[in-house]
């Protein structure tokens, strides 16, 4: 069951998915897309992913070594995603033209796939380890994953569709991101026992890095720059409630 729960986790990425393609992808619903999960991501990583980490390093290390442990994480996420910036076209739209936009696009959709990808394999982790654990926790855990995975897929989806016209690409990238939980869950399954949480923390930190970049210098300067202030902000707020709620399951 608790691989079954990881699978469908990530079909909530494909109703993001959805939601783009049946809008055209007009730049109001792009806009609001990446408002949404602004909202959803700084909302993640205060609400779960730093009292997470915290928690988990907390049981072997002093205060002093949790900061230390978390701030060393955080900075190879970061490093990371700009390291991969030196592999990809110049991402910055202002004084562009239409090509370098989709370029930029391109570039966030890249940067934004590989910290959900890896974000959700870790969430896998957690997901199988809480099902097997107490079936009913599982569930509810699910229901939460999978509400602040539609706005990540409305963001991936969006930024790809306009960034790049090679539907094939798109579609499996997509498809590596949705199934990502559910590899995660697999690696739970066979790793059961051995993984320890030192580890599952490191990796945790890491992802936080990933997501504080992917915030606030990929979506933050675009969120700045959007003519739709209003939609900016419902979108901000929206997120912040998706993510609360899921909190609350």
């Amino acid at each position: 069951m608790g691989l079954v729960l990881t699978f469908v986790v990530g079909l909530f990425i494909l109703i993001g998915t959805l939601i783009v393609y049946k809008t055209k992808d007009n730049d109001r619903v792009v806009n609001f897309s990446i408002s949404l999960a602004f909202g959803v991501i700084i909302t993640l990583i205060i609400l779960e992913i730093i009292p997470e980490l915290y928690e988990i390093f907390i049981r072997k290390f002093n205060l002093i070594s949790v900061i230390v442990l978390i701030i060393a994480s955080t900075m190879i996420g970061i490093g990371f995603l700009k390291l991969l910036d030196k592999f990809v076209p110049d991402h910055h739209e202002h004084g562009k033209t239409e090509k370098k936009k989709e370029e930029n696009l391109h570039h966030i959709g890249i940067v934004s796939s590989v910290a959900l990808s890896m974000h959700n394999l870790i969430e896998g982790f957690a997901l199988y380890t809480a099902a097997i654990t107490d079936i009913k926790m599982g569930i509810m855990m699910c229901i939460g994953i999978g509400l602040h995975n539609i706005p990540m897929g409305m963001i991936v989806t969006s930024t790809f569709v306009k960034g790049n016209k090679d539907k094939k690409k798109i579609a499996l990238i997509l498809l590596f991101i949705t199934l990502s939980t559910f590899i995660g869950g697999l690696f739970s399954h066979f790793l059961y026992g051995y993984i320890s949480n030192d580890i599952i923390g490191i990796l945790l930190g890491i992802t936080l890095g990933m997501l504080l970049y992917i915030s606030i210098f990929e979506l933050l300067p675009k969120i700045k720059r959007t003519k739709y202030k209003k939609d900016t902000i419902i979108g901000i707020i929206v997120g912040i409630l998706v993510l609360i709620i899921s909190t609350l399951f």
